[in-house]
């Protein structure tokens, strides 16, 4: 009986912040956390969290890197009181920390962003993908859970 293919495990980023502002393709999480959230489907179910000076680190690592292939997002942003968040999806490129927070060049590809919000959530596409365990980019990825778990 052949062996199966190695398992593909894919991990999604997440980012929080008190507020947004947008002009001119692009968007700055202002008030931006310190850590990015990270976490996978099944089957492996992983989840735990980098300083985001680390994940823009990662950004242009390996030939299938976001800064190859830039990620779609969704960007969820809500105001106290309000019945419901709004999202918007976007494609994020060239991430620059900047005075005010952390700045992304965006293609919005459904929705409306707004020029200003309150707080808001940015869930980030997986790295990378397909990836296997074998590849460039899934051994960073392994070499860095072990980090993380030490």
């Amino acid at each position: 009986m052949p062996d199966a293919p190695p398992a593909t495990v894919e991990d999604m980023f997440v980012q929080t912040a008190s507020g947004i502002r947008t002009d001119d393709g692009t968007m700055t999480l202002l008030g931006l956390t310190p850590h990015t959230i990270y976490f996978s489907d099944r089957p492996e179910r992983i989840v735990g969290h980098l300083t985001t000076h680390r994940f823009l680190q990662w950004w242009s690592e390996g030939d299938d890197s976001f800064a190859v292939d830039p990620p779609n997002a969704v960007l969820a942003w809500g105001e106290p009181g309000e019945d419901a968040p709004e999202e918007a999806v976007v494609v994020i490129s060239d991430p620059a920390v900047t005075e005010d927070g952390l700045r992304y060049h965006i293609e919005t590809l459904q929705g409306a962003l707004p020029a200003t919000a309150g707080p808001c959530v940015l869930f980030i596409d997986p790295l990378g993908r397909p990836l296997s365990p074998v590849s460039v980019a899934g051994v960073r990825r392994r070499d860095m859970r072990r980090e993380r778990r030490r």
